[in-house]
């Protein structure tokens, strides 16, 4: 309900209003507090490029994250990932490997590891992250954050901004809208992630791959699933609407579509009675799900920036000087 008010500055948001006043104040304050050095804000010795929002929710920001790391691989730049880990159990800072359990570094912080065989840290404290990461890794020349826009005790060189359809909602801050901060706000590369940009910007473009693909390995095309005709859809995920319209664009029609809580865990889930039938959710669902349902079949995101966002991102790290 709240994610809908967001949207128009209707009778609940203007009801909420009073307290985002109060909310912007705070983020004011703590703002100028770096900006006249009264909080400390630490350079790691490599370039860091922070990949965040404004707007509260998924905005699409670990695929931006992934997208950025592959670019500036090809450009033979050994990079490193630092990630809060938020949905995770643990709470202290460590290195995430191939094997790790996403339950204890985070679903997202996994999937970046294994798309792109980049190191990666969780920590809340990003500036801590970044220093474990380059202590384990001293071949690493640049650091990305996922998310932590807000994070200011984290010196960055490039803030990339990441929009959905939503764009900036109502304009309103939290929580009588979605903002974390006043938008518009300096920034050195907005990118959109949806169909319809609300501003200016770079656009990207999002689809899913043609096939998905099992625990061991194998691929299964999607024309194939979609002559199933039992198939249940599982999305763990900030706007699981947009997985299962995907799908459907791809011309997969699952028989039931099971939304779930962003990050979910899937500890507490049970399979779904009437089968058999074939399980198939997102990438960032896979690793918690297939613990479960080791039967499932995870669908990858097919996410392309178009060139002229990364010609942006190399002339702000000088490469295309």
């Amino acid at each position: 309900m709240l994610q809908r008010a967001w949207l128009h500055r209707g009778l609940l948001a203007r009801l909420l209003w009073p307290l985002s006043l109060l909310y912007g104040a705070l983020a004011a304050l703590r703002r100028l507090a770096y900006h006249r050095g009264w909080k400390a804000s630490h350079a790691v010795g490599v370039p860091v490029v922070v990949v965040g929002n404004v707007v509260a929710g998924g905005a699409g920001k670990t695929p931006v994250v992934m997208a950025v790391v592959q670019h500036l691989q090809t450009r033979g730049l050994a990079v490193g990932v630092v990630s809060r880990g938020y949905g995770r159990r643990t709470q202290d800072g460590r290195e995430v490997h191939a094997d790790s359990d996403p339950r204890d570094v985070g679903d997202e912080a996994l999937l970046v590891h294994r798309t792109t065989g980049a190191p990666v840290v969780v920590d809340r404290d990003r500036v801590a992250a970044a220093r474990r990461l380059l202590a384990a890794h001293p071949e690493v020349r640049l650091v990305v954050s996922d998310d932590g826009l807000q994070h200011l005790a984290l010196r960055r060189d490039v803030e990339i901004c990441v929009f959905d359809d939503r764009g900036a909602g109502n304009g309103w801050l939290l929580p009588a809208g979605p903002l974390r901060e006043p938008w518009p706000r300096a920034c050195d590369i907005v990118l959109h992630t949806g169909d319809r940009p609300a501003f200016a910007g770079y656009t990207a473009r999002r689809a899913l791959a043609e096939h998905a693909v099992g625990q061991d390995g194998r691929r299964v095309p999607l024309t194939e699933l979609a002559r199933q005709p039992k198939l249940i859809a599982l999305a763990g995920i900030a706007q699981p609407q947009r997985f299962f319209d995907m799908l459907r664009a791809r011309g997969v029609v699952p028989a039931q579509c099971i939304a779930l809580p962003d990050h979910y865990d899937f500890d507490s889930w049970s399979r779904p009675p009437g089968g058999p039938y074939s399980l198939i959710c997102t990438e960032k669902d896979a690793a918690k799900l297939w613990q479960v349902a080791p039967d499932a079949l995870a669908v990858p995101l097919v996410f392309a920036p178009e060139p002229a966002f990364f010609a942006a991102l190399d002339a702000r790290l000088s490469f295309g000087r």
